[in-house]
């Protein structure tokens, strides 16, 4: 497998706009969450290396609070707001993770949420996100469109809506995770991430090339849910039907737009994987590592163990960006027959 490298002229150019946000901005996120969020551990496997040639180190936000990466951007976000707009309360739309770490958000600054949540959306999201006391409103992802109903939502109760990558905060709240795992495991030569709307990858990839220059940023995609590799190919953000695969967290349509402002400047190309290599690296995290990662958050992990890291590449990182899966639903995936 080839990286698509960019020329460094190109990939750091300057653009007429200002840039959504800039490493000082994670910077400043990791002190809004110090001591709220979890510092998530740093994973190593000898096998894991041994099977893919290289030293992998793999950021476990399946151990972050509300399960995921999520709480990261959410909480940077909500806490930035003033007294005022926070007590008036909270709305966001989430397929479940970032729902969960609104909801977990706004109990902690003592407020109140409302997530709108696709109907299908696994029974256990939904029930967290109640159970850290927030509403949950459904609607169907293959015919209703989440985010207006979010806006509306958040208009006509005087919320604040704090969308689940379409946000400055929130993506520099997900670029924390990047930054303490190089400074944890520095000089990577890649860096790999799982991509839904964006968010994650363009906070990572704002710090990481900050602080590595020449790291290789590296986006994993469901074969299914391909927009932002298809954006990146064409130029422009594209949409794509629905995607129906196991990766739920990452049923990503279209690419958002600051997210793709960002990403299309820093990260080199996507690797796209099937909901059976997907399941093959939850089998290897489970069996290998003992750890629990849900179907989004094994991504950045199938892609190694299907053979698509760079044989030049000596030392990457992955991000393992969540564990919101059940028991019934985690035995039911990783028992399929192979």
């Amino acid at each position: 497998m080839a990286l698509m490298v960019r020329s460094w002229h190109n990939r750091f150019m300057q653009s007429a706009k200002a840039p959504p946000i800039n490493p000082e901005d994670v910077r400043a996120a990791a002190a809004s969450i110090a001591g709220v969020a979890h510092r998530t551990p740093v994973v190593r496997s000898r096998t894991l290396d041994q099977l893919v040639g290289a030293e992998i180190f793999l950021k476990c936000e399946n151990l972050q609070r509300a399960g995921a990466f999520k709480f990261r951007g959410a909480y940077n976000a909500a806490s930035r707001l003033a007294p005022e707009r926070l007590a008036r309360g909270l709305a966001t739309y989430s397929s479940g993770n970032h729902g969960q770490a609104i909801a977990l958000a706004a109990r902690e600054l003592g407020t109140t949420a409302v997530v709108v949540m696709p109907k299908d959306a696994p029974e256990s999201k939904a029930d967290a996100v109640a159970g850290y006391g927030a509403e949950v409103l459904t609607y169907d992802r293959y015919s209703e469109d989440r985010a207006a109903i979010g806006e509306s939502l958040a208009r006509d109760r005087g919320l604040t809506l704090i969308p689940p990558y379409e946000h400055p905060h929130v993506i520099a709240g997900q670029g924390t995770a990047a930054l303490e795992l190089m400074e944890d495991a520095p000089d990577l030569d890649a860096l790999f991430v799982p991509v839904g709307g964006g968010g994650l990858i363009a906070g990572c990839a704002t710090i990481a090339t900050d602080l590595q220059p020449k790291i290789h940023v590296v986006g994993v995609e469901p074969e299914a849910g391909d927009d932002t590799k298809k954006s990146l190919a064409l130029g422009r953000r594209v949409s794509v039907p629905v995607p129906r695969t196991i990766a739920d967290g990452q049923a990503a349509e279209t690419p958002g737009e600051l997210t793709f402002s960002i990403n299309q400047r820093l990260v080199e190309g996507i690797e796209l994987v099937s909901d059976e290599q997907i399941l093959d690296a939850m089998r290897f995290a489970f069996e290998r590592l003992k750890l629990v990662v849900e179907p989004s958050g094994a991504t950045a992990l199938a892609a190694l163990l299907a053979g698509k890291l760079d044989h030049k590449v000596r030392r990457a990182g992955v991000v393992l960006s969540g564990g919101n899966v059940d028991s019934r639903r985690f035995s039911g995936l990783v028992t399929r027959s192979r």
